[in-house]
């Protein structure tokens, strides 16, 4: 057939997926005006819309592009193509309005760093966007921080009060420009202004002088505080420890690490040992903190993290970072804009509230910040790169859910690291890391991002899942609603979020070890073995449970762990000679546990924390978690090969099988007896209970018939622990779930208890 009779067609193209502000429409528009089509391309409140006619071929082809070469931060789920009647139009191809419909379900873009071509703008001294702080284009970055609405268009961003000068509104208006409707689009002309104040917000520099002043700031050695993408940093010189000191005693922050910002990834490797997997990820769009082994000797000060042979590093990632490593050039702490376990401050006024008594000056800026978004934290491995802080970069790019939802679902998450997500249909939208909500500033920022995210999303709550604890915040928030609710089971949540992420939706066994969570009977689970699916579980194992004195006094207490498990692994005499070694009042705690504690605990957190301090390594602990991360950092000085495996018991108990750590627990006081190095101790305590727990998975799921063993919960953080689990059961020919990309730990929760809501409506 020659060029002249080939067939024509005319078709609607429905395009869903993470297609606004990631430059689409240009995209769209560049092929079909190659290809010689003729129509148009608009966005809306479901994605984007293409209309399109000419050759067949033509269509195929525009079709074909659209998933194989997206702009890169596009995410293509579907293209849906129907053929429809022609108009035999042949007035070429244009963007047109943005059409909004009642309920919105496109995923909105994430915040993604500075590109190359706009770094280079902001390096050149001819570009008119020379040192500008704000330079963007449709490539890269804010948008979920700014976003208010959609479709994601200008009068819906908090830019929406920054006129266009006609230099950046001809760059908007041009489909073949980088920037066709970059909506954060700006220049120093028309654009947002730094501002430098005194402590208290008063005004002293503006625009490139107060960059210039923050940066003689931190180069003297004082602490201010940046205003970001998605909110506040606390900033000083890494390498400065009198200022790391100085700010670790303002934010009341004893020993958790600080996060440390660098120009490139040279500077990083300097610092920290780097693999491929790792040099990616800091390069990437997303730009997480990335947990890397520290090399010794660098120029970094101890005080940074104290204790961890990890450093958390990330790479600049907006040109406010870039211009402020550049003229201080050394690394800079990049803390969260917090006082202890608040949200961090996003907004000017309540930043110069809370913050100011933190920092010697402000850099701020003009661009309002919609919705506060920290940074997300990564581990990588040799083996995979596991998501410990789902946050900017990553939040909130959906999951989709193995089985649709019929209803729509709001979950609320879990009280520490919380977050919330949403079902609707297949998709599956956790939020931005809320943190934790026993403050009053944490709960209100818990408010604010679900009401957020049910608007961007369009979804009213039908069913909202809670977990069973009734004094989390989050679960009275969900009674109080009006609205139907479905309790979650803490440990089945942290399995459905791994089910989740693998897109399965079978029975395994899962093994969710953490620090706590309310059981179906009353006591608090944290070592549990679950025959489960999105539907429902079986507690078919758990740790043996012991005595929780003080109940939360326990938790920032390893001590108190500590003496109870030398009770029960050994005798009274052994775990009062423990408790003489470590605090004054064990007596108290032994006293309590004589006359039957009234918390019984199957904590393997709690092991861990027990353990931790029986070595000397953490009695007290100042962050959550800080016991564990320390035995695992003890442990990584023995290689696996080299380590002894400490016994633990496996027994059978009323139908239910029994993981015993008292022989490992005593062996460890025996060990310590005998005077052998505490990594070595260390290093047994993860290789027993690691092969322990394999060993018990292995025979759980023969007798049960399952294939799949599933790993979560906040102690599968543990690189070391979750890769002899890992092998270990592997070895036995079963597949073996690890988290990824949703976090083990309580981030993970709201994903949980949405999919298995969701499940209960589909049913």
């Amino acid at each position: 057939m020659s060029r002249m009779e080939a067939r024509t067609g005319r078709s609607r193209v429905r395009v869903r997926g993470t297609v606004q502000g990631v430059g689409f429409r240009p995209f769209v528009y560049r092929h079909a005006v190659a290809l010689g089509l003729s129509g148009f391309v608009r966005n809306d409140s479901e994605g984007v819309l293409i209309e399109v006619e000419g050759p067949e071929t033509a269509l195929s082809e525009l079709c074909r592009v659209l998933v194989e070469c997206a702009p890169p931060l596009a995410r293509v789920e579907t293209v849906e193509t129907l053929a429809i009647p022609s108009l035999a139009t042949t007035g070429g191809f244009s963007i047109v309005e943005s059409r909004a419909r009642e309920e919105p379900s496109v995923p909105v873009s994430i915040d993604s760093a500075t590109c190359t071509e706009c770094l280079l703008e902001v390096e050149d001294l001819s570009d008119r966007r020379y040192r500008y702080p704000f330079t963007n284009c449709t490539n890269c970055g804010p948008r979920y921080t700014i976003v208010v609405s959609v479709p994601y268009d200008r009068p819906a961003t908090t830019m929406a009060s920054f006129d266009m000068c006609d230099l950046c509104r001809s760059e908007y208006e041009d489909p073949t420009a980088r920037r066709f409707h970059a909506q954060p689009n700006a220049c120093p002309a028309c654009g947002p202004r730094l501002h430098f104040t005194d402590a208290k917000g008063a005004i002293l520099q503006e625009s490139q002088e107060a960059l210039e002043a923050a940066v003689e700031h931190l180069c003297s050695g004082n602490v201010v505080a940046v205003k970001g993408l998605g909110g506040f940093h606390l900033a000083c010189d890494a390498t400065d420890a009198r200022a790391v000191n100085t700010l670790r005693t303002r934010k009341a922050r004893d020993d958790k690490p600080f996060a440390v910002m660098v120009a490139d990834v040279e500077v990083a490797g300097d610092l920290c040992h780097l693999d491929s997997p790792a040099v990616r990820l800091l390069e990437s769009p997303r730009r997480p903190i990335v947990l890397a082994r520290r090399r010794a000797g660098t120029a970094v000060a101890d005080a940074v993290a104290p204790g961890l042979p990890e450093l958390g590093v990330m790479l600049a990632y907006s040109p406010l970072h870039h211009l402020l490593l550049s003229g201080c050039d050394r690394p800079l702490v990049m803390t969260s804009g917090n006082l202890s376990d608040d949200p961090i401050a996003h907004e000017d006024e309540d930043a110069v509230d809370r913050l100011g008594s933190l920092v010697d000056a402000f850099l701020l800026h003009d661009r309002p910040i919609h919705v506060r978004c920290d940074d997300s934290v990564v581990r990588s491995t040799e083996r995979r790169t596991q998501v410990l802080r789902r946050s900017r970069g990553y939040a909130p790019e959906p999951l989709r859910l193995p089985v649709p939802a019929r209803r729509q679902v709001l979950a609320v998450g879990a009280e520490l690291k919380n977050t919330i997500a949403l079902a609707k249909g297949s998709m599956l939208v956790p939020s931005h890391h809320i943190g934790d909500l026993e403050q009053l500033a944490g709960y209100t920022s818990f408010l604010q991002a679900t009401d957020h995210l049910c608007h961007l999303y369009g979804v009213k709550p039908e069913l909202v899942a809670h977990d069973l604890h009734p004094e989390y915040l989050s679960t009275k928030y969900a009674l109080e609603t009006d609205l139907e609710t479905v309790a979650v089971q803490h440990h089945h949540a942290h399995v459905a979020s791994c089910l989740v992420e693998h897109g399965c939706s079978d029975l395994v066994l899962g093994i969710a070890f953490d620090g706590l969570g309310l059981g179906t009977d009353g006591l608090l689970w944290g070592g549990e073995f679950l025959l489960a699916d999105l539907r429902a579980f079986e507690r078919v194992g758990h740790l043996a449970p012991v005595g929780l004195p003080g109940g939360t006094a326990a938790i920032r207490e390893p001590w108190r762990m500590a003496v109870t498990w030398a009770r029960a692994a050994v005798d009274r005499p052994t775990a009062e000679r423990v408790g003489d070694l470590l605090d004054p009042r064990a007596d108290q705690v032994l006293a309590i546990l004589e006359r039957g504690a009234p918390t019984q605990t199957t904590s393997v957190g709690r092991l861990f924390d027990a353990v931790a301090a029986l070595l000397g390594i953490r009695p007290r602990v100042t962050y959550e978690g800080q016991a564990a991360i320390e035995l695992e950092a003890f442990a990584t000085a023995v290689d696996r090969s080299d380590a002894p495996a400490y016994p633990v018991a496996i027994l059978e108990t009323d139908g239910a099988f029994v993981l015993d750590p008292a022989p490992l627990v005593a062996s460890v006081i025996d060990e310590i007896d005998r005077g052998i190095d505490s990594t070595t101790i260390a290093a047994g305590f993860h290789q027993g209970l690691g092969t322990a727990t394999a060993k018990l998975a292995a025979r759980i799921a023969e007798d049960r018939g399952v294939d799949t063993v599933a790993l979560s919960g906040g102690v599968f953080q543990n690189v070391r622990l979750t890769e002899i689990v890992e092998d270990a059961i592997a070895a036995t020919g079963l597949r073996v779930l690890v988290h990824r990309e949703v976090p083990p730990n309580d981030g993970g929760i709201s994903v949980g208890q949405a999919a298995i809501a969701a499940m209960s409506s589909a049913i």
